[in-house]
This record gives structure tokens, C-alpha cells and sequence, in this order.
């Protein structure tokens, strides 16, 4: 997870750097399924000066009064799942060996690259099923989704795709950073390395040790989980038109959920918060990006599409 968040800076950074302005208008507006979107004029590096206000907007989000009820499912699903997180991932491996399904981590070599003499890896090729599903999870596609928007936006000069593009990076590092808190508040054992039936607990550890022993602590909440949903929140709020994101986004999520449990690096019972906290990023960060009912303050050079 920490792999995804830093290629997706660094390759948007990259990208608003070398990115220009080709329209003077403040507005692009977009009329979808009898709703009119706003989009604003892009603005360079938005996806990190919107961060502390993506967390407002989420947090407004969390603790709204309608909210209650969805905290009362996140919770009450998490305290099942616990009871049950090891009979899950034990039957789970049964079915897995009984279709002959390799449910090892396996790895060939990476895809890195160098900079300023250190080594970045972006991609770790998988060397069997289990493998490859699990790593649709560690950021290969909202990267590809968000480079494929970013550079058709540019081309097209296309504000909608632009704003997708940068909300994709800008909710995914806003979950990144909160998942990573919690798990360091937390201090779950992962699967592989749980000393009892569904790992044992050890909040708040010192930074040090988490730091060596990192397996030991990071399952709660799940990461990838949590910014898979961002990812989709983020890409079907901005395209609803297109029908066929949810099934293959939820489709999506759900194999590689399957696949972190089968490969012992996630419980089940780590889902449901990151989920919730991926959905309010992801609600979040496209009301910071684009208008919806009403005019914007400004309409004078607004381009209809």
C-alpha cells in the first residue's frame, strides 16, 4: 500500500509539473443521466492542497447523524467477523487447496526503477493466480486508471478526466495516511504471522519496533481494501453514466479481498472500517472537486460539453 501511495505522487507530481493550461474557461459543465456536473479549471499539485480539507469533509461525512446507522453495520460486522476470522480463513484454504489453487505469495522479479541512486519498486510480477489477483489490490490499477484519465484529459482538454485523475491520487493518499494510523494504533498481527487464533492485539507499539517487525502489527484496518473503495467511489461518482464500473469495480474488490485472506496477509473482520473509511474519502474528495446542483458563482466562461 505504501508502494501504491508514493508511485501515485510521484507519477502526478510528475504529470501537473509538465501539465499546462489550454482553456481560459473556469467551468466545464457535463449533463449526465438529466444531472448537470461542474468541474472547475484544474488547478496543479490540488491532490495534496485539498488533503486537510478531504479530511474535514470526511470526518462531516463519518459523524453526520445519518451516519449512525452505518457505524452500528461497520461495527456490528467487524465484532461477527472477529468471532469467525480464523474458521474463515481456515475453510477458505480448504477450498483453495481443493481446486488446486497455489494460495503462496509468489514473486519474479520487479519492476523498479532508480532515483537519485535509490530504488524504487513499482511492481513485483506474480508467479501464480492467487498472486496476481491479490496484487490488482497494490495499486497497479487506480495507477493505470489515473494516468489513462490524466493524459486524455490533457489531450482532449477535458476537465472531468483531469479532476477524476487527481481525486483518484487525492483519496487514495488521504485513506493511505489513516489506514496506516490506525494500524499503528492498533497493532493486529497479520495472518502469516499471528501467534493465535485470529492474531493477537498489541495496541499502540513503540515506532521502532513496528518498524522491524511491521507483519506483526499492520493488519487493522486493511489498506488496500480501503483505498480500493476510494478508488471506486471516486471513479463511479464521476462517471455514473458508465454502468458497467460497478460490476467490474465491486467485482474487483471482492477477488482480491477473497485472495488477501486466502494468502494470509488480511482477516476479514479488517474490512468493514476500511471500507467505510474509503467510501467517506471517496464521497469527500469529489465534493471538493466538483459542483452538482445550482449554478457555480461563476458562469461567464463557462464551456457546455
Amino acid at each position: 500500500m505504501k508502494k501504491l501511495v508514493c508511485l501515485l505522487v510521484f507519477t502526478f507530481c510528475i504529470a501537473e509539473v509538465t501539465s499546462a493550461q489550454r482553456s481560459d474557461s473556469l467551468f466545464q459543465a457535463y449533463n449526465v443521466n438529466d444531472t448537470t456536473y461542474y468541474y472547475p479549471r484544474p488547478k496543479q499539485f490540488a491532490f495534496v492542497t485539498k488533503l486537510p480539507a478531504t479530511y474535514a469533509g470526511a470526518a462531516r461525512i463519518a459523524f453526520r447523524k445519518e451516519s449512525l446507522k452505518t457505524w452500528g453495520i461497520i461495527a456490528g460486522s467487524t465484532a461477527v467477523l472477529l468471532l469467525v476470522d480464523q474458521d474463515i480463513a481456515n475453510k477458505l484454504h480448504q477450498f483453495s487447496n481443493y481446486i488446486g489453487l497455489d494460495n503462496t505469495r509468489r514473486y519474479g522479479k520487479s519492476l523498479a526503477f532508480n532515483i537519485g541512486g535509490t530504488r524504487v519498486d513499482v511492481y513485483d510480477v506474480p508467479k501464480n493466480l492467487n498472486s496476481g489477483i491479490y496484487s490488482l489490490g497494490e495499486g497497479i490499477p487506480p495507477l493505470v486508471i489515473g494516468a489513462g484519465l490524466w493524459g486524455f484529459g490533457l489531450i482532449k482538454n477535458d476537465y472531468r478526466a483531469r479532476s477524476t485523475a487527481s481525486q483518484i491520487v487525492q483519496a487514495t493518499v488521504a485513506t493511505g495516511f489513516m489506514t496506516q494510523f490506525l494500524k499503528r494504533t492498533s497493532g493486529r498481527e497479520s495472518p502469516f504471522r499471528a501467534t493465535q487464533a485470529g492474531g493477537k492485539w498489541r495496541p499502540f507499539p513503540k515506532p521502532s519496533i513496528y518498524q522491524k517487525n511491521v507483519s506483526m502489527y499492520d493488519a487493522f484496518p486493511s489498506g488496500h481494501m480501503g483505498t480500493m473503495v476510494s478508488t471506486y467511489v471516486v471513479i463511479t461518482e464521476n462517471y455514473p453514466e458508465k454502468k458497467w464500473i460497478h460490476p467490474v469495480g465491486l467485482s474487483i474488490i471482492s477477488l482480491v479481498g477473497l485472495a488477501m485472506i486466502n494468502n494470509d496477509v488480511h482477516w476479514a473482520s479488517d474490512y468493514p472500517l476500511a471500507m467505510g473509511m474509503g467510501y467517506a474519502f471517496g464521497k469527500a474528495t469529489v465534493k471538493l472537486n466538483r459542483f452538482i446542483k445550482g449554478e457555480p458563482m461563476s458562469n461567464k466562461k463557462k464551456k457546455r460539453r
